[in-house]
């Protein structure tokens, strides 16, 4: 995606200088601990109660949410923002539910932020959601580019 490294440095930046916990996960994170497949956006987990917070330095880019959020895989809290072409997901994370494939059962989804590895980012270091986390949601949900990450990390 376009101008990738100006949209994450913006967005952290508004999440620390707001005092909002976060963590980066999905493919963004992937691609930290060694995926190389390509990049379609930014995710990023906050509290649930800490949207309030964010929409009034957000709103502008907002395409989507924030609001409930269900798909094959996903039941969540989120919100979609287009900053420079980049897309960024931020997604509540109090309340995630996976859908797990092999037992056709919704599970929540232990989103624990402050249990994060911490990992150098274009320069500054962020919270990223830990590597054994990753793999085993990714696991879960077991789309094809989630198996494609996990092959690569693993």
């Amino acid at each position: 995606m376009e101008n990738t490294e100006k949209a994450f440095k913006w967005i952290v930046g508004l999440l620390k200088s707001n005092k909002i916990p976060f963590q980066i996960s999905g493919g963004f994170a992937a691609r930290l601990y060694g995926s190389t497949r390509p990049l379609f956006d930014i995710d990023i987990d906050i509290p649930d109660n800490s949207f309030y917070k964010l929409i009034p330095f957000v709103q502008n880019y907002i395409v989507y949410g924030p609001e409930r959020f269900q798909d094959e895989c996903w039941d969540l809290l989120l919100m979609t923002l287009k900053y420079e072409n980049q897309e960024i997901d931020i997604s509540g994370c109090d309340t995630i539910k996976l859908f797990n494939r092999e037992t056709k059962q919704w599970e929540p989804c232990d989103e624990d932020i402050n249990d994060v590895t911490e990992i150098k980012v274009y320069d500054e270091k962020v919270p990223v959601i830990k590597k054994q986390k990753l793999i085993a949601y990714k696991n879960v949900i077991r789309r094809p580019t989630d198996l494609e990450d996990i092959e690569m990390i693993s």
